[in-house]
C-alpha cells in the first residue's frame, strides 16, 4: 500500500461532499453537536489537497453520549489520537488540544472527523485557519506549493505531517494577528 500523501488540484465537488456528510452527521448527533465545520485544505477554495474532507463537530463535552451516536452513524473512534498538535507560544493547559477522532463508516468517501470542545484553542485553530486561507488567497497558494512539495520528498505520510504541522503554525500565527486585526468571529456552521 503507498502510504506517500498525495495532494491533487482542488475540486469543485469538495464543498458538496461534506454538505452531504455534514447532514448525516447533523441528523445523527442532533443537539449534541453545537457545529459542524468544513474544515482543512478542502474547505479553502482552489486550495491544491489530500483528497479527504476534514469535518470538525464541536460538542460541550467529549462523552459516552457523542461517543454512542456516533458508533450508530457507522463512525469508528481511533483510540490512539487524543490531542493535536500544540503550536508554539500558545498559552493554556494540554486539554486545550485534547480531541477525538473519528474514521468514517464502511464506504464512506475519506473523510476525517475530529470531535473538539467549544471555546477550546484546537477549535478555534482550524477555524481561522480555513477563514485565514480564504481571505489571503496568495497565502493559500503558497501553503499548497508547500504541501505538493512535502509530497514528492517526503516518504510517508506520518513524515509530511510531522514536517507540515510547524509550517501550519507560521501561517496560524499570521492568521491570529489578522484575526486582531479585523475582530475576527467564526460565522455560522457549515451544517
Amino acid at each position: 500500500m503507498d502510504n506517500t500523501a498525495q495532494i491533487i488540484p482542488y475540486q469543485g465537488s469538495w464543498p458538496l461532499e461534506f454538505s452531504k456528510i455534514g447532514v448525516i452527521l447533523r441528523h445523527g448527533l442532533g443537539s449534541l453537536a453545537l457545529r459542524i465545520d468544513h474544515i482543512g485544505s478542502t474547505s479553502v477554495p482552489g486550495l491544491a489537497a489530500k483528497d479527504v474532507i476534514d469535518i470538525q463537530v464541536t460538542v460541550t463535552r467529549l462523552d459516552e453520549a457523542v461517543q454512542r451516536a456516533m458508533t450508530r452513524l457507522g463512525y469508528v473512534r481511533a483510540a490512539d489520537v487524543t490531542c493535536d498538535h500544540h503550536p508554539p507560544l500558545v498559552n493554556g493547559e494540554d486539554v486545550e488540544w485534547e480531541k477525538w477522532y473519528f474514521r468514517p463508516p464502511a464506504g464512506q468517501r475519506p473523510t476525517h472527523v475530529h470531535m473538539r470542545v467549544y471555546g477550546r484553542h484546537n477549535q478555534r485553530y482550524p477555524l481561522l485557519f480555513r477563514d485565514y486561507l480564504r481571505a489571503h488567497p496568495a497565502t493559500a497558494e503558497a501553503y499548497a506549493e508547500l504541501k505538493r512539495r512535502l509530497a514528492q520528498n517526503l516518504p510517508n505520510r506520518e513524515v509530511y505531517t510531522d514536517v507540515k504541522d510547524p509550517a501550519v503554525d507560521l501561517v496560524y500565527l499570521a492568521a491570529e494577528e489578522w484575526a486582531a486585526a479585523i475582530h475576527w468571529v467564526p460565522g455560522v456552521s457549515d451544517a
